[in-house]
């Protein structure tokens, strides 16, 4: 059989030392080696004093303009078969990177892959999780990404050999435009029903912002003009396919992660009331 496919993981970091670091252990304790680029842009909180010296990282200090660009240059500098990129306040579920290589080893047509992702608070505790579907061009154009970056597996040639990396004009919606860019080309995705990475509501989201706001608005404003106008049957067509597929549903689970209070040790999660809604 042949070798299951590399993987590199690439993180844009600025001042986040606190929360780099239980990313970093999360990558660091999958089960096998993985590459894990850290892209810092000369952050000042302390993050400089441990991460250049700490041996399960490749660290990178310099400036750049901001979130994509940083993506953009660790990808560059990546040499695995498959790449994703995890940001410092998110992290993988154990097992989660073993998951993805096989998948795709089994899948070789299958350029991009999706997995379901949790969602916590500060603290580690359980908010709601989200089960995926391939995101659809219209729906994704006039409402919103249905997936997270934290979850989003992609093939090396995409951006290495196709060339289509992240736009660095944006800062917060980079991913929904670049996944929107790809499906225009109709490249191959699919889903990994499988939870494989934490998604974690620090307070400081970027995409919660303002600017994050205007640029979705200019992403739903360039759909043409027919989308804008069927606005509602892409979002009941989504619905739909969250339905059919069982996205809805989900039986009580636990999980395992890293927290400020326990950055050495997973700890166990016991979710007995799992909820896809929505919570802040």
């Amino acid at each position: 059989m042949n070798q299951r496919p590399t993987i590199s993981v690439v993180t844009p970091s600025f001042r986040n030392s606190e929360w780099l670091r239980l990313c970093v252990a999360s990558v660091s304790e999958q089960g096998f080696p993985v590459e894990h680029i850290v892209q810092d842009a000369g952050s000042d909180d302390g993050t400089l004093d441990w991460l250049p010296l700490d041996k399960r990282v490749k660290a990178f200090v310099e400036k750049d303009m901001g979130m994509y660009d940083a993506i953009n240059r660790g990808l560059r500098r990546a040499h695995g078969e498959i790449l994703c990129y995890l940001n410092c306040d998110e992290q993988y579920l154990p097992g989660a990177l073993d998951s993805v290589r096989h998948f795709f080893q089994a899948n070789p047509g299958v350029e991009v892959l999706f997995g379901n992702f949790i969602v916590t608070d500060s603290d580690g505790g359980y908010l709601f999780h989200r089960k995926v579907q391939t995101p659809l061009r219209n729906h994704l154009w006039v409402s919103h990404l249905p997936t997270f970056s934290c979850a989003m597996f992609f093939r090396r040639h995409l951006v290495q050999e196709q060339e289509i990396w992240f736009d660095t004009s944006l800062r917060d919606v980079g991913d929904g435009d670049w996944i929107l860019r790809l499906l225009q080309r109709k490249t191959r995705m699919a889903v990994l029903d499988h939870f494989t990475s934490i998604f974690t509501m620090s307070g400081q989201n970027m995409s919660a912002g303002p600017n994050a706001r205007r640029e979705a608005a200019a992403l739903h404003a360039s759909a043409p003009a027919w989308v804008r106008a069927t606005k509602p049957v892409w979002i009941l067509q989504h619905r739909l396919r969250q339905l059919v597929f069982g996205s809805y549903s989900c039986s009580p689970f636990n999980y395992e992660l890293f927290t400020r209070r326990s950055p050495d040790k997973r700890i166990l999660i016991q979710v007995s009331r799992p909820t896809g809604r929505w919570r802040s």
